[in-house]
């Protein structure tokens, strides 16, 4: 029971806006809502300095009597101990709830001798509401003849996919020689600290006949960048598909996105979130599904989740409410509410469409950097021009405290089309979140008292 607790928990986004009888949203805010300017995001999830992860485990499969194979953890790094009890019960529960993540397409495993190496992400929310991220690499260890695959598992609260696939790739390096060069490794990662954005951390590790290496781990300049690849999006859905999800995603909506490689799920979903940006999605959110979660769709508040595509069939037969189902192998949506053409300001999205397929015409002379800029800044610009003029209607009392006068900014909006969304996009968990952290965000001037 409390496994099955913890990973419902787990399904759930902190943030839920609550009636009056329930926790205010202050008390449920996720930990990296934005800080009230256009463009900004709070340091909390990115801050540098600190660990770049609390766990390396490694997940194997293990025959059972009745003959399938169940995933356990075979390997953990570092052991914790003088752990207090509410704190060991806690991670108790996170090494149970892993095994699911990294193998989440179940138990249809049987010894294989090819296998190519697969890096995919999971999300774990506390009840606190802070995040635990997994970064996986699926892989065949070395050796002749018929194996199982297992799965290297980095836990940290640090959202920065490119540099933990880095990691990653040195693990799986290691893993080809033997398990007991990956824990030099790791111990001198963790003994290092998170680098700031645009800075570079320098690791030493000694591999047996190669010598000491230096590895060297860079962030991005652009620290809300570091967890998503745009790339991954484009590559599989056109740009009017691309602005329907987006649209969904901004009025909250269940989204429910098909692939067969965890990969591709992993890396679309993460995108889409980011689309948001500098709003932060407050719901369920779960990039890969375990198969033995796939009752989530069921579930009656918003989310967002991928789904294998081999699970069709039963997605379907599911007693869902409405939701907008989209298969990332085809490049098409199964099943939509119907009106999401219809949901965005049509001279907004008509110039977001010409950003999107300028870069889908000049796709060859792009990097994966310039891709991530290019699309986050059009997005960017689209919630600028909607919403930044929220500062301006934000009246601030004697105390410092602010308050948000909602009919004075949608009133403030020009365009007809633009504030019938406006008044829509205000009712959002999303927005709310960031007007309460922005309501709390003034500095106060000097002498001002």
């Amino acid at each position: 029971a409390s496994i099955g607790n913890f990973l419902r928990r787990s399904l759930r986004r902190a943030g839920r806006r609550e009636g009056k009888d329930g926790a205010s949203a202050a008390e449920n805010t996720p930990p990296w809502v934005p800080q009230g300017k256009m463009g900004e995001r709070s340091s909390a999830f990115y801050s540098a300095g600190q660990f770049f992860f609390e766990y390396l485990v490694v997940v194997s499969l293990r025959k059972m009597p009745d003959g399938h194979y169940e995933p356990k953890i075979t390997y953990q790094f570092p052991k914790r101990e003088n752990l207090l009890k509410g704190q060991k019960e806690e991670e108790e529960r996170l090494l149970q709830a892993i095994p699911l993540f990294c193998f989440p397409d179940g138990n249809n495993w049987v010894p294989i001798a090819e296998f190519t190496s697969e890096t995919f992400s999971f999300v774990l929310t506390n009840v606190d509401g802070s995040r635990k991220i997994g970064y996986c690499r699926r892989l065949l260890p070395s050796g002749r003849g018929v194996r199982l695959p297992e799965v290297f598992c980095i836990i940290s609260c640090l959202g920065c996919f490119g540099l933990f696939s880095k990691i990653l790739d040195e693990v799986e390096k290691r893993r080809q020689i033997s398990m007991a060069v990956i824990y030099p490794f790791m111990q001198g990662l963790r003994e290092s600290p998170f680098p700031a954005p645009g800075k570079t951390v320098t690791i030493k590790s000694f591999i047996p006949e190669s010598g000491t290496e230096l590895i060297e781990l860079t962030r991005p300049v652009d620290a809300h960048l570091e967890h998503v690849e745009f790339q991954a999006l484009l590559q599989r859905l056109s740009p009017h598909l691309i602005l329907h999800i987006f649209a969904s995603a901004m009025l909250e909506r269940r989204l429910i996105f098909l692939a067969e490689e965890l990969s591709v799920l992993s890396q679309c979903i993460h995108a889409v979130a980011a689309l948001l940006y500098p709003f932060t999605w407050a719901h369920t959110y779960i990039p890969v599904v375990p198969e033995c979660l796939l009752d989530t769709v069921c579930c009656p508040t918003p989310f967002m989740v991928g789904i294998q595509m081999r699970h069709l069939e039963r997605v379907l037969e599911q007693p869902m409410e409405e939701a907008l189902i989209v298969d990332l192998c085809e490049g098409k949506i199964i099943r939509a509410v119907g009106d999401e053409e219809e949901i965005l300001p049509r001279k907004l999205q008509n110039e977001m469409l010409i950003a999107l397929n300028r870069h889908n015409n000049n796709n060859n002379m792009h990097t994966l950097e310039q891709v991530n800029t290019l699309v986050s800044e059009a997005f960017v610009h689209f919630f600028v021009r909607l919403v930044g003029h929220y500062a301006s209607h934000i009246k601030w009392g004697r105390s410092g405290s602010g308050s948000f006068q909602e009919r004075a900014f949608c009133k403030a909006i020009a365009s007809k089309s633009c504030r019938r969304f406006v008044k829509k996009f205000v009712k959002t968990n999303m927005f709310s979140l960031f007007i309460e952290e922005a309501e709390k965000s003034r500095i106060p001037q000097e002498g001002n008292g």
